[in-house]
């Protein structure tokens, strides 16, 4: 399950809608699961598609520390796998019922593609409303251990009592938006060289 991170003024609410808005119609169905910080939006196929096979997929938005954390669950596409399987055999026994099998051959590889399009959806409403994978304004501060004084990140020294602040700073995976350590050279979460 891929997880990502983005910081701003944003909601689980917004990533829902959206969702929702893109995937609640067609052969697509999408639902709203859970509690305002922690939603998760499922999308699957209708119970009789008009064209391809089943497929389904879970969206989990959860409220993070001045942001939200998306993360897919795994596609489940059996359905898709024995429709395309479906044609083939179709195709084996008479190449010429491909023309009339056109449809679910396009549906199935829409399907299969679902989790490109989710991560489209959740990139573009991000964007929308300024939200990114760097630390927030709130999150760049550090708080000297010695007089509690908030500093900005970068900072060597305490602005309030001159204190060393060590290389205790948070920055950012630029790949998935999880707060690194300085002495990370891989992300824990996305597992990309920083």
């Amino acid at each position: 399950m891929e997880q990502r991170i983005f910081h701003g003024d944003i909601t689980p609410k917004d990533f829902a809608r959206a969702l929702m808005g893109e995937f609640n119609r067609g052969n697509l169905r999408a639902q709203i699961v859970g509690k305002e910080d922690e939603l998760a939006v499922q999308i699957s196929t209708k119970k009789r598609p008009q064209s391809g096979g089943n497929t389904a997929m879970t969206v989990m938005l959860r409220k993070v520390a001045d942001g939200v954390g998306v993360q897919i669950g795994e596609q489940a596409w059996l359905g898709v796998a024995a429709s395309l399987g479906q044609t083939a055999l179709y195709a084996w026994r008479n190449p010429w019922s491909l023309i009339e099998r056109l449809d679910d051959i396009a549906a199935d590889i829409q399907h299969m593609q679902l989790d490109e399009r989710v991560w489209e959806v959740i990139e573009k409403t991000a964007h929308t409303l300024g939200a990114n994978y760097e630390l927030s304004d709130r999150l760049r501060r550090m708080v000297c251990v010695y007089c509690s004084t908030a500093n900005p990140v970068g900072e060597s020294h305490c602005i309030g009592c001159g204190a060393p602040l060590g290389e205790a700073q948070p920055t950012t995976c630029m790949h998935c938006g999880y707060i690194l350590h300085k002495e990370e050279s891989l992300c824990p979460n996305c597992g990309r060289r920083i």
